[in-house]
């Protein structure tokens, strides 16, 4: 991939922008399957709350058999939590399961939760729902799961639904990927940052975007990508609010007129650090957008006859 500057219509002035691009290709040959948890020390490690000592969530390290074997709660129910901080951003692509060493308590099924600041929490959701994975059927066993949309944070949760009927909760963990980088660049005005793929096109069906950015300008383009039959993804803000637009398989192009899909925000030219997520599943949209308080999550659908997003291989 190439990072290029070049001139750009309707870009900020003096615009910030920290941004990740994760595209869901039927083929990723990037390499992010790293184990993270043998490296994490105890004290990383959290929990609801802990039968004991023995039991408490330092020891649920995927295959080993410090303390009583891994982490069990004081009580068995569904509002018991086992988290881990990995101690900065980190892009997760998949997970794996044990019970507790020697026991039997190990838990059937459970959800996932990830965070960046420990504090605000989203659900894994997958195939546009809430997704509940199943777990073990005995304490020794390892169940292993690759994420089909992989998570950038920095705290995971385990959320155990069901467990073993004539046990505890009981679990020993991993969690797979690789450390997560992103930039910050500067813009003038009178510039862009143009990311380029190494494909020659790009088809994709899942797509998720997320990006932080800080200006004094209220109005510009913030990021567009356009493809050869219509398609195009645009962000821009427009008298300090963000204007999110988004067409598949379409032949009427971008206009300055053209309907937005969805406007979030207001007074964002502040000179503060702006998130915003936009992730994409066939024409299911999800854009959330966190400002100094939270102020929408939009859930729609996109314009267009297709649910392939054709793109030509570079976004500005």
């Amino acid at each position: 991939m190439d990072f290029v500057l070049k001139p750009v219509f309707g870009m900020l002035n003096f615009l910030f922008v920290s941004l990740s691009i994760c595209l869901i290709l039927a083929e990723n040959n990037r390499n992010c399957d790293d184990p993270l948890v043998p490296t994490s020390p105890q004290t990383s490690f959290n929990s609801s709350s802990q039968l004991s000592d023995s039991h408490s969530p330092g020891f649920a390290k995927l295959n080993r058999r410090d303390g009583a074997g891994g982490w069990s709660p004081l009580d068995s129910n569904k509002y018991q939590w086992l988290e881990i901080d990995l101690g900065e951003r980190t892009e997760i692509a998949g997970v794996a399961t044990q019970g507790r060493y020697g026991s039997s308590d190990w838990v059937t099924s459970y959800l996932l939760m990830f965070s960046d600041t420990g504090r605000n929490w989203k659900q894994y959701r997958q195939e546009e729902s809430i997704w509940a994975f199943s777990g073990n059927t005995n304490a020794d066993s390892v169940v292993q799961y690759k994420l089909q949309q992989h998570v950038i944070a920095r705290f995971l949760r385990f959320v155990p639904l069901d467990w073993n009927a004539n046990g505890r909760i009981g679990m020993r963990v991993e969690i797979y990927g690789c450390l997560y980088k992103s930039d910050v660049a500067g813009f003038d005005g009178s510039s862009s940052l143009l990311y380029r793929f190494s494909q020659k096109s790009i088809q994709t069906i899942r797509d998720a975007i997320s990006m932080k950015f800080k200006t004094m300008q209220n109005t510009g383009v913030i990021l567009h990508g356009e493809g050869q039959h219509g398609d195009y993804i645009t962000l821009e803000l427009h008298k300090g609010k963000l204007f999110l637009h988004i067409n598949l398989d379409s032949a009427k192009a971008l206009s300055s007129d053209s309907h937005a899909l969805v406007t979030l925000g207001s007074l964002l030219d502040d000179q503060h650090w702006h998130s915003v997520l936009i992730e994409r599943v066939n024409k299911h949209i999800n854009f959330n957008a966190f400002f100094v308080l939270w102020l929408g999550n939009f859930i729609g659908r996109a314009n267009g006859n297709v649910d392939v997003w054709d793109l030509k291989p570079w976004i500005y």
